[in-house]
C-alpha cells in the first residue's frame, strides 16, 4: 500500500511538472469590470432611459472601460477620451465593423447602406463617394445659394406671421418643426432637387416622416437584438414595424430614381450643362458605368442615409442651440454684437460671411458638446481580439462610445455642465475631448455640410429677430430619449423683429 501511495503520489507531481513546463505562459486576458448580471438577460435590466445618462452614471460607479452584456450580446463601454482615443486609433480597423442589428438588414438593404455595411472594399468604396462625390466642398458651394434661399424663406415666414398678429408685440414660434422642415428642404435640395415644405413644394410632409421615423426604431434598445429568442417569437413585433416602414421608404426613393432617370432620358444634352447635379444623378453616372455594382437599392441605400443622418441631427442641434441662448441672454446679445459688426443691417447674413463669425461658430461647437445629437455613437463591432485600457476585448464585442459622457468629463473641461463657448477661443479642441461626429475611419462625412448648414441658419434668426423666453423661467433643457438625444419638451420661443432689420426684411 504504500508503493502505491508513492507511486500515485510521484505519478501526480509529474503530472504537475509537465503541465507546468509545456503549456505555454499565460496571457492577459483581464477583461473590463463589469456589474453583476441577471442570467438571459445580462445587463438589459439595468438599462433606463436617456440611455446615455445611465450608462454615465455605471461608467462613473465601475470605470471609464466597462464590460456589459446586453442579453446574449457582449458590450464595451467606453466613457473616457483616453479609450475612446485607443478604439479610434490604434484599434480602429479591429472595430471597423457594425453590429448586425435587424435594422441594418431591413432599412439598410441587407447591410449594403454605408451606414450599415461591414468594413471591407464595399465600404470602402461608398465612403469614397460619399466624402470626395456627395460631401465634397465643391457640391456643397454648388448648393449654397439654395440654402441661403430656403433661410430666407423661413425668416420670411416668421416676419409675416409677426406682421398679422394682433398686438405687434412678440410672436410665439415652435422651433422644432421649423428646424425639420428647414433641414430637411435643404437635403432634399442636394438629393433630388426638390423641397417638401412651404412655396414650390413637391414632396408631402407624410413622405417626409418615412425617415424620421427611423430614428424611432433604430439605436441599442431594440430588445430583438440582443435576445434572439424574442426576435423569433415576434415579441416586439420589431421586424413588422421595420418591413412596414421599408416597404414605405423603399416606393419613395424608386420613384424620385425613375423621376431621374427619366429626365435624363428625355432631355436635351446641352441643358444638363447649366443644370445642377443632384445625388441621384450622380450615383446614376455611376450605374450607367457599373450597373452590376451600382443596383438601385445601392443608390437607394446611399440616399436614404444621407436623408436619415442629415435632417434630425441638424435639426436638434438646432433646437439645442437657441434653447441654450434663451437661457443665457448674454450669450445671445454677444452673438448678436458680432453679426452686427461683420455683416450689418443692410442685407441678411450670407455664408461667405459666416468665417468671420468666430463666436458663432464657438456657441455651435458648445452646443455639440453639451448636446451631441448622437449622445451614443454609432455602435461598432470588433473583427479581432484588442486591448482597450489595458484589458482584453474578445471579437464580436459591440463598442459603444459615450460621447455625452466623455463631453461632460470634469478631468477634461472646467465647469463641465456650463454652457460656455468662450472656452473655444483662441484654438481648435485637442485630443478626443470632443467627438461629436464620431472619429476614424468611420467618422461622419457630413460633418463640414453640417457645420455650414448651422451656422448660416442660426446666425440668420439671431440677426434679423430679437428672442426672449415665453416664461420667465429658465427653458426646460431636459433630455428626451432617442437616437438624437431631441428635447423632452419641444422648444416654444417668443420673437420680434429687430427694428434696424424691418426694411430688409419687408423686401424679401
Amino acid at each position: 500500500m504504500d508503493n502505491l501511495l508513492f507511486y500515485l503520489s510521484l505519478l501526480l507531481t509529474a503530472i504537475l511538472l509537465s503541465r507546468l513546463l509545456l503549456s505555454p505562459p499565460p496571457s492577459n486576458k483581464t477583461p473590463p469590470p463589469s456589474p453583476l448580471s441577471l442570467p438571459l438577460i445580462g445587463h438589459l435590466h439595468l438599462l433606463k432611459k436617456p440611455l446615455h445618462c445611465t450608462l454615465a452614471h455605471l461608467s462613473l460607479k465601475y470605470g471609464p472601460v466597462l464590460s456589459l452584456r446586453f442579453g446574449s450580446r457582449p458590450v464595451l463601454l467606453v466613457s473616457s477620451s483616453a479609450a475612446a482615443e485607443e478604439c479610434f486609433t490604434k484599434n480602429d480597423i479591429a472595430f471597423g465593423n457594425r453590429p448586425r442589428f435587424l435594422v441594418g438588414k431591413i432599412l439598410g438593404y441587407d447591410f449594403t447602406a454605408p451606414a450599415w455595411a461591414p468594413y471591407g472594399d464595399h465600404w470602402r468604396n461608398l465612403r469614397r463617394i460619399t466624402t470626395f462625390r456627395v460631401c465634397s466642398t465643391a457640391r456643397v458651394n454648388s448648393f449654397s445659394p439654395f440654402w441661403s434661399a430656403e433661410v430666407r424663406s423661413i425668416v420670411k415666414r416668421f416676419f409675416a406671421r409677426h406682421r398679422s398678429s394682433i398686438d405687434g408685440g412678440f410672436t410665439k414660434a415652435e422651433i422644432k418643426s421649423v428646424s425639420i422642415d428647414l433641414t430637411f428642404n435643404m437635403v432634399m435640395e442636394m438629393i433630388s432637387g426638390k423641397k417638401y415644405h412651404g412655396e414650390g413644394a413637391t414632396v408631402s410632409r407624410e413622405e417626409a416622416e418615412e425617415f424620421r421615423e427611423t430614428f424611432r426604431l433604430v439605436g441599442t434598445s431594440n430588445l430583438e437584438d440582443f435576445m434572439p429568442v424574442l426576435n423569433w417569437m415576434r415579441f416586439m413585433g420589431l421586424e413588422k414595424r421595420l418591413s412596414r416602414l421599408q416597404k414605405r421608404r423603399d416606393a419613395f426613393l424608386e420613384g424620385m430614381i425613375e423621376e431621374h432617370r427619366l429626365k435624363r432620358k428625355t432631355s436635351d444634352a446641352s441643358e444638363g450643362v447649366e443644370k445642377r447635379e443632384t445625388i441621384i444623378d450622380v450615383m446614376l453616372t455611376l450605374q450607367e458605368s457599373d450597373a452590376e455594382y451600382y443596383t438601385d437599392e445601392i443608390i437607394k441605400g446611399v440616399i436614404s442615409n444621407l436623408l436619415s443622418a442629415g435632417t434630425d441631427t441638424t435639426a436638434v442641434t438646432m433646437e439645442w442651440a437657441l434653447s441654450h441662448l434663451l437661457n443665457n441672454p448674454e450669450t445671445l446679445k454677444k452673438a448678436k454684437d458680432e453679426i452686427d459688426t461683420v455683416v450689418g443691417h443692410d442685407h441678411i447674413l450670407e455664408e461667405s460671411s459666416l468665417p468671420n463669425l468666430p463666436y458663432l461658430h464657438d456657441i455651435i461647437r458648445e452646443t455639440l458638446r453639451l448636446c451631441p445629437a448622437g449622445p451614443l455613437l454609432v455602435p461598432r463591432e470588433s473583427t479581432e481580439e484588442c486591448m482597450v485600457g489595458g484589458y482584453y476585448v474578445p471579437p464580436g464585442t459591440m463598442l459603444l462610445v459615450n460621447a455625452w459622457a466623455i463631453h461632460r468629463d470634469p478631468s477634461l473641461w472646467e465647469e463641465p455642465t456650463k454652457f460656455k463657448p468662450e472656452r473655444f477661443q483662441g484654438g481648435g479642441v485637442e485630443g478626443y475631448k470632443m467627438i461629436p461626429f464620431g472619429s476614424g475611419r468611420r467618422r461622419c462625412p457630413g460633418e463640414g455640410l453640417a457645420m455650414r448648414l448651422l451656422g448660416l441658419t442660426l446666425g440668420t434668426l439671431i440677426q434679423c429677430f430679437e428672442w426672449k423666453r415665453v416664461e420667465e423661467e429658465e427653458v426646460d433643457m431636459m433630455e428626451g430619449s432617442g437616437f438624437t438625444m431631441p428635447k423632452e419638451k419641444p422648444l416654444e420661443a417668443m420673437y420680434r423683429p429687430w427694428p434696424s432689420m424691418v426694411d430688409v426684411l419687408s423686401q424679401l
